[in-house]
């Protein structure tokens, strides 16, 4: 534990989870408040989920809740948010004086897993996700390609979103509109690898079978056939007799 402790100290200054009971029931709500020579994070979760973050390459906060829920107001955060950064840069300087000698821990991510939002329809904007975990320090990058090519239109992730053994997650999301045949892919790097992980997601929307129609269709049209052949055949034998 004490490791553990140390590792999440090297990079990142503050990682505080509380947790509160009401009515019998557990609640966990997460505050984040990080940073490194090259980036910050301050964030508010609750029960697993992103509920607000400072974007500070945008200078702005960011409600993360999705449209279904409810939206609380977050008045000043952003500003106490790049108060606290000023406070991590100095915890985090004299921590490395600190611990200078001890060697950073490096875990690699897992391979990253890609998922579609929506069910495909082609030629319907849908979102493909990709989920990247089990990493330390944070973050991953994650680039996209479509058909071999660099995409980065329509491309966002979110905040490195603490997981409970000390590592990170993240995920990436990629607006697409699905064509028959197209390739695409999701490729992260991080300290750790030594090469980047690269998974694959190719649009295949199988089209509904014409084989069992045209085989219906065309006995119907025999069964007709053979109904009219036998009604000429019939009249004609009660006009000879």
């Amino acid at each position: 534990m004490k490791m553990k402790v140390m590792k999440v100290m090297k990079v990142w200054e503050l990682l505080l989870i509380l947790s509160c009971v009401s009515a019998d029931i557990l609640h966990e709500d997460l505050f984040i408040n990080g940073c490194s020579d090259s980036d910050g994070e301050e964030m508010y979760g609750m029960e697993g989920n992103e509920k607000w973050y400072a974007d500070f390459k945008n200078q702005r906060g960011v409600d993360a809740l999705p449209d279904f829920a409810g939206h609380p107001s977050f008045p000043g955060h952003y500003e106490n948010a790049v108060t606290n950064q000023q406070i991590c840069k100095s915890n985090l300087e004299k921590t490395r004086n600190a611990v200078k000698d001890i060697s950073p821990e490096l875990d690699p991510p897992s391979s990253p897993i890609i998922y579609k939002r929506d069910n495909v329809e082609l030629g319907v904007q849908n979102t493909l996700i990709c989920h990247v975990t089990g990493f330390f320090p944070a973050p991953v990058k994650v680039y996209w390609t479509k058909n071999g090519d660099n995409v980065t239109e329509g491309t966002s992730i979110n905040v490195p979103f603490p997981n409970k053994d000390g590592s990170f997650s993240q995920i990436s999301r990629l607006e697409f509109i699905p064509q028959q045949g197209d390739i695409y892919s999701c490729r992260v790097t991080h300290p750790a690898l030594t090469q980047p992980l690269t998974r694959f997601w190719d649009v295949e929307v199988k089209q509904p079978g014409v084989g069992p129609a045209v085989f219906c269709g065309l006995g119907l049209t025999v069964g007709l056939l053979g109904v009219a052949a036998g009604t000429f055949f019939l009249i004609k034998g009660n006009e000879c007799s």
